[in-house]
Order: C-alpha cells, then structure tokens, then sequence
C-alpha cells in the first residue's frame, strides 16, 4: 500500500472513467461520508470500455480477459485510488436500538409529536449513521438488508461484491472557474480608482439605493411595532393590527410585502374569566346530579349487586373456558 510512483495519465483518466460509469453508493465510514462501488460491476464495465477495444493504430487492448481487468484494478487500490471495505450486516438488535434513541431525540425536540414521513423511513430502513441498505432477491420479492462498511484487513482487489471505497476525489472544473472568478472580482475591487469616472458614478449611486432600501425597511419594521401597540394600548388589549404581518417572517422577497394587513378583534373577556364561569356552571350541575343520586340510591343499589353477580360469573366462566388469547413476548 506505499506505491513508489505516481499514477500515470492513463491510470487517472481510467480511475475518473470508473468513477463516472460505474454505479456508485453513498454511506457513512467511520463518521465521514463516502463512496463505494461493487468489484464485479467494476470489471463488467471496463471490460466494455473503450480500453477493450483495439486503439487507432491496431494497438492490442489493455483489457482482453477479466484477470486483465483485476490485476489493473489491483494497481489502482495500490496506488490509493480506491481501498477495500469489508461489508457488516446490522442485526436487528442494533436496528431496534438506535429507531429507539432517534424516536426519544425526536420526543425532546418536537415535544412529544412524531412526523410521519420520519417514521416511514425508519420502516425503509434509511439509516443516516453507519449503515447502508441494500437489496437481495428471494423467490421473487425484494428485501433489504442492512449493512455497515468496515476497513479489510487484506488490501488487494477481489472480483465479486465485495465493496472498495472512493478516496480518489478529483475537482471538478466549476471549482476552479469559481476561484478564478473569485480572484479576479477582488482585484478588480482593489483596482476601485482606476475605473472610468462613469463607471464609478454608476456604482456609487447604486450603493446609494442598497442603503436607502435597506433603511427604509428598518424604518417599515419600526413602523408596524408602533402602531400596533398604540391601537393595543387605546384599545385595552382587543383590537390587533399588523401592517405586512409576513415582514419578518421566514418567507420570500414578495411574500414579506403581502398581505398589507392584518387586523383582529379580541372579546373583552378574558380566557381564564370564561372557565371560571364554567367551572361555576358544572359545580352547580354536580350537586343536583348528586342529590337526585341519593334519592333514586337504594333502587341503584339493588341493581349494582345484581349486575355485580352478573360480572363475577361471567369472569368465572371467560377463566375456566377454552377461548384465550395467545401473548407474545414482545406485547408483553
């Protein structure tokens, strides 16, 4: 695993060509996001590339048989393109504990509510950790198995499916058209006064405007708090109005200006007044109940004792009888 010479040109544009046809899986190892690909998918593809295929000169191809293709590929994990993981399947032990902790971390934050889409994909089996799922044919119906990666003791390049994680990540070319532009935007700020006069009118002007708009926002959300709480405070607290409620809210550019306003009309009597009242109202309802209770109690009596009987017997015979219920372990 210490290669004693770079990769050549034609071992990176193998490596890239891999990357770009062969399907690729993404998971966590060992806390960092990564890539991985199956061998055999691997060999597959490259024994259909065009390094299969004889070049413009009548040049022999570089892959002719799949050991061609996995002595090459042996290479490229020696010279740390890529590197092999070993496949852990998740018991179901592991999966139960940690639907557990995520289901009480989600009773802290949402107080109790749990979300639907959530729970549908704990039942999917996605799990953002360490684990990957991955599908398996039985007789005709498809199953998920989850697994988590690990790093292989023996770093060699294996035809089958076992799994080789991406450490070969090159940049892509926007990267470096960003950074370019980037430079050349603080040079030209840099270079401020050697602009032409007209030019620099233009973008002082425009500065302008930027800080007037910006103020006059300020300006609106001071505005709609002083309204609102003279018309509270002459109203005693019963009449609201918001100008552009959606101001400062978590919304878009135009949905912050519509609608213009908001108005609310509010009961002078306050909440808790009303369940006093209704407490009072259900206090005097209890009693009469409670007295017309003691006049009819001696007939009820009599029945509660029948009834009761009743109950005892059929416990009785529902314990001593031959239909029960079966409990798994797991209700219990």
């Amino acid at each position: 695993m210490h290669p004693t010479t770079k990769p050549t040109s034609e071992e990176i544009a193998v490596a890239k060509w891999i990357k770009a046809n062969v399907p690729c899986k993404k998971t966590k190892f060992l806390s960092h996001s990564v890539e991985y690909f199956t061998a055999s998918k691997a060999v597959d593809k490259l024994l259909i590339s065009p390094w299969s295929s004889p070049g413009k000169n009548k040049e022999e191809p570089l892959f002719t048989t799949r050991e061609s293709v996995v002595q090459y590929l042996d290479l490229l994990l020696r010279k740390k393109f890529f590197h092999r993981a070993r496949k852990i399947p998740v018991s179901e032990q592991e999966l139960k504990a940690r639907s557990k902790k995520k289901e009480k971390k989600k009773e802290k934050e949402d107080g109790g509510k749990k979300e639907k889409q959530e729970a549908e994909e704990e039942k999917k089996g996605d799990d953002g950790e360490s684990s990957h799922a991955e599908e398996k044919k039985d007789k005709g119906k498809k199953e998920k198995r989850k697994i988590r990666l690990d790093m292989h003791l023996e770093q060699i390049f294996v035809d089958g499916n076992d799994a080789y994680v991406w450490i070969y990540d090159p940049i892509p070319y926007y990267y470096w058209l960003a950074g370019g532009g980037v430079v050349l935007a603080v040079v030209a700020l840099c270079l401020f006064p050697l602009w032409p006069p007209v030019v620099r009118k233009g973008v002082y002007y425009l500065s302008i405007g930027a800080a007037g708009f910006l103020m006059f926002i300020f300006g609106l959300a001071v505005l709609r708090v002083l309204i609102f709480c003279l018309l509270w405070l002459v109203s005693m607290g019963r009449h609201h109005l918001w100008i552009f409620p959606n101001l400062t809210e978590d919304v878009g550019f135009f949905a912050s200006f519509w609608p213009l306003w908001k108005y609310e009309c509010r009961d002078k009597e306050s909440p808790s007044k009303k369940d006093k009242k209704n407490n009072g109202k259900k206090k005097l309802s209890d009693d009469e109940n409670e007295e017309k209770a003691e006049e009819s109690g001696g007939e009820d009596t009599q029945l509660d004792n029948v009834e009761d009987t009743e109950d005892k017997s059929e416990t009785e015979s529902e314990q001593t009888g031959k239909d029960f219920e079966m409990i798994e372990k797991e209700d219990e």
